[in-house]
């Protein structure tokens, strides 16, 4: 059960679901700036709660266009995990081999961040989808390669 945090969150919030390692989700909304903070995932619950999520537990925190994307078992709608060729945009092409055996592939800007902090933001393979960036925490990530 995730951990209630009393304080309010910022006031700048994207819309995001969660997907944990063990496959389940949760659905709300995250500070646009700092939504980790000491491996701490601070989210708004649809509810209206603020809820702390550990990080090693998150497989990856979706940025969505919506949360009525009418499938229960993938609300992401993250279908294209790899890209069918060459991505045509800036940055750097990684491939991901997850904790739980998943691999993704995304482009992730070239600078401090792909270093620094508690993870990792990529491009996924299609921008068209539900999800229009992803975060992977470091923890969950076993592998990655610079294609």
């Amino acid at each position: 059960m995730p951990e209630v945090c009393p304080k309010s969150m910022s006031t700048s919030r994207k819309k995001a679901v969660v997907r944990k390692l063990s496959r389940d989700w949760v659905a709300g909304y995250v500070s646009a700036d700092d939504f980790c903070r000491q491996g701490m995932v601070e989210l708004l619950d649809l509810s209206g709660k603020v809820i702390l999520l550990p990080a090693p537990e998150i497989k990856w925190l979706c940025f969505v266009r919506d949360f009525n994307s009418g499938e229960m078992n993938n609300p992401e709608r993250l279908l294209r995990k790899t890209f069918a060729g060459r991505p045509r945009i800036e940055g750097v092409f990684l491939r991901l081999r997850l904790s739980d055996g998943d691999q993704i592939e995304g482009v992730a800007t070239n600078d401090r961040s792909l270093i620094a902090g508690d993870g990792l933001f990529l491009l996924p393979p299609d921008t068209r989808s539900n999800t229009q960036r992803l975060w992977i925490p470091s923890t969950t990530i076993s592998q990655l390669e610079t294609v």
